[in-house]
């Protein structure tokens, strides 16, 4: 049996695939599995800079899988929390992961599908891509990807989209803030992605990981209370070994190491 994500890397990228194309990569409790181990085994260890997650085929993500729809209809009141739990821990997991995430959206992504676009650092979206927050058409609630898109779109989107269940268009996903990029065709997908990419490794990588960790401690907090915090956390990256390796090659005029490590694997 095909594995139900299927992972590529090339130098310090790696590609992460949903891999149900003929079922428009909707997700069933094994490929939420598989890509929730995937992204909570990303570390600096493996050496890994940027992660593009994709999906097969025509379609991104189609949210749901039809037969576990059908078999969650005669779940227990446990077992219905358990499954929503586990959905919510694919988000997390994809959302904190310590290396930036790029979505490559080549189509259709809905319900959950839409959930994982909000959880990628960037969004590059083909303009035939649909999106659509559906649940309601179903009775139900995009509950456990609320957290994560409405930190993306913010609530204004959603009282319309979250409401209505509507199907949507890559520009208006942009105008929401859901995807940050529209291009024409696949090849336009690709060498946008391969932009985000090439800009992603100018930076630190410890420096991303951080960056990604300010962003979640310090969005939507009052101000007057993060001084101590930010303060502190620049201390430390000024103090780090990538802060001081970055100051320097700035003023000796020359690449940090990391664009020279990136320029070698080249």
């Amino acid at each position: 049996m095909a594995k139900t994500i299927e992972v590529q890397r090339s130098g310090a990228v790696v590609r992460v695939a949903l891999n149900r194309p003929e079922s428009h990569n909707a997700l069933t409790p094994e490929m939420i599995r598989e890509l929730t181990t995937f992204f909570r085994a990303v570390s600096p260890d493996t050496g890994a800079r940027v992660i593009v997650l994709t999906g097969n085929g025509r379609s991104f993500c189609a949210g749901a899988d039809l037969a576990s729809m059908r078999a969650a209809a005669d779940y227990t009141p446990e077992e219905n929390v358990a499954d929503g739990q586990a959905i919510f821990d694919l988000m997390l997991a994809v959302d904190s992961c310590p290396r930036p995430v790029i979505g490559r959206i080549n189509g259709a992504a809905i319900g959950g599908g839409a959930g994982l676009v909000a959880c990628c650092d960037i969004a590059v979206a083909v303009e035939r891509a649909t999106f659509a927050f559906s649940e309601v058409r179903l009775g139900i609630l995009p509950a456990v990807i609320s957290p994560f898109v409405l930190a993306k779109t913010g609530a204004g989107a959603a009282r319309e989209l979250f409401l209505t269940g509507e199907r949507f268009k890559a520009p208006r996903a942009a105008a929401i803030g859901l995807v940050g990029h529209v291009v024409a065709g696949e090849a336009a997908l690709d060498q946008m992605v391969a932009e985000r990419v090439d800009a992603l490794l100018q930076a630190a990588p410890g420096a991303q990981a951080a960056a990604k960790e300010l962003i979640r401690d310090v969005a939507y907090r009052p101000k007057e209370t993060m001084r101590d915090h930010t303060s502190a956390l620049i201390a430390r990256r000024r103090a780090s070994d990538e802060g001081r390796e970055g100051m320097s090659a700035f003023l000796e005029k020359r690449e940090p190491w990391w664009r020279q490590k990136q320029a070698g694997e080249s």
